[in-house]
């Protein structure tokens, strides 16, 4: 429930409605707008990146996954309600805005992932995943028609993006909120007390990014999940320029008005959650590693596809399959990810995972918005720039053995306190 509730804040502000009105309306289609655009994305994922391993670690000692979470939910629902206050030519106040709101966003991503691998075992993680993840496809696309059929209405009334885009805001700030209560009244936190890493009980703050770094330096001793992770900065960097930036990519490059690009959007998400649960019970059959190079390849036809359209028939083919691959993606990233980590050191593992896939969000949409600006407003050759992270990625899964990291995340016991003796 909390993967549907969520999803609405990514499919409205950052993949189909909000993005676009920044680098149109706010930025002004300067040449410059869709990097300035990623850059604000940027500063966020950074931010993230410096707090989630350390929130992660003191989660984890502290069983606090779940208060933080509702801090989070609230952050990231005040934040994206404030972002309708920004018109045309706010250009600080708007960045500003999504930074902080996509903080929110991504941390509570985090903290949520944390809780997958206490919900299942083995196999069954990538089947929860994908459900999850097909039911956060369904929240988006609730989230998303609800703003379609206002922005509908609105342009009817002869209303412009300056007041149709705030009141999208409202709507995805208030199902996010409704949503998500589901989560905070029945989940229920389950955690290791013990003294090893990722238990209750140990130090606060400044324990915990003390354990980040011997986290990090113990990350050899998982080599398969390290290369993952390394693997998932790389193809991830594709995924995520794919998500913030498709709205503008099908406006600017194949001139689409909003009304379409939120039809588009919206049926990307239907093909989205059926990749997703699909691959979630094809991902426990043919293996991990298996159902995510199916999926890089077929990322890397999206991009040659959406490079190659020159009429509307052939974008909406390259979206679908987007849309099937980033369903397929998530989902088996994330479960391969609980799969591949030690039990007592869940969210300190994907407070890790964050830092990856954060760190991607910065490489990939950056590098899309560089070669806009580099080459004079080019959106097809920044699309087509996107391919190299993606064949990077699949020769990094080569190396990955999903079989041996589970074995070496088996193996990984906390200690038990000692037992007082007699006297």
């Amino acid at each position: 429930m909390f993967d549907f509730a969520n999803s609405g804040y990514t499919t409205v502000v950052i993949t189909a409605v909000y993005n676009a009105y920044f680098v149109a309306a706010i930025a002004g289609n300067a040449d410059w707008a869709s990097l300035a655009w990623t850059l604000a994305l940027a500063v966020s994922y950074a931010l993230i990146m410096v707090s989630a391993p350390g929130l992660g670690a003191w989660a984890d000692r502290n069983l606090a996954k779940k208060r933080l979470l509702a801090a989070s939910v609230a952050g990231c629902v005040l934040t994206t309600a404030a972002l309708g206050l920004a018109g045309p030519g706010d250009l600080w106040l708007a960045a500003t805005l999504v930074v902080a709101s996509n903080f929110f966003f991504g941390t509570g991503e985090n903290l949520i992932a944390a809780f997958l691998p206490e919900l299942a075992r083995g196999r069954g993680l990538g089947r929860l995943s994908g459900w999850g993840w097909g039911l956060g496809y369904l929240g988006g696309m609730l989230t998303l028609g609800l703003c379609l059929a206002y922005i509908g209405h609105a342009q009817g009334r002869g209303l412009g993006a300056e007041t149709f885009v705030p009141a999208s805001l409202l709507i995805t700030a208030g199902v996010f909120l409704l949503a998500s209560l589901p989560t905070f009244l029945f989940l229920r936190e389950r955690g290791q007390v013990g003294n090893g890493p990722g238990t209750a009980g140990g130090p606060g703050v400044a324990g915990a990014y003390r354990q980040l770094w011997r986290s990090l330096g113990a990350s050899r001793r998982f080599p398969d999940l390290a290369r993952f992770l390394v693997c998932i900065v790389f193809y991830q960097a594709g995924v995520q320029a794919v998500i913030a930036l498709a709205a503008v990519y099908a406006q600017q490059a194949m001139h689409f008005d909003t009304r379409e690009t939120v039809v588009l959007i919206l049926v990307v998400n239907v093909a989205a959650a059926f990749g997703a649960l699909a691959f979630g019970h094809v991902q426990d059959r043919i293996g991990h590693r298996r159902a995510i190079a199916i999926t890089l390849v077929g990322w890397l036809v999206t991009v040659v596809l959406a490079w190659l359209a020159s009429d509307a028939p052939k974008f909406w083919l390259a979206a679908n399959v987007a849309g099937l691959c980033l369903g397929a993606s998530q989902s088996a990233g994330r479960a391969l990810v609980g799969y591949l980590s030690p039990p007592a050191r869940r969210a300190e593992f994907f407070g890790l995972w964050g830092l990856a896939v954060k760190l991607s969000a910065i490489l990939g949409p950056v590098t899309y918005g560089l070669a806009v600006w580099l080459s004079g407003g080019d959106h097809r050759l920044a699309m087509l720039s996107l391919a190299g992270y993606f064949l990077v990625g699949l020769a990094i899964l080569v190396f990955v053995d999903p079989r041996r990291g589970r074995r070496l995340a088996l193996s990984d016991r906390p200690r038990r306190p000692a037992r007082p003796v007699p006297t």
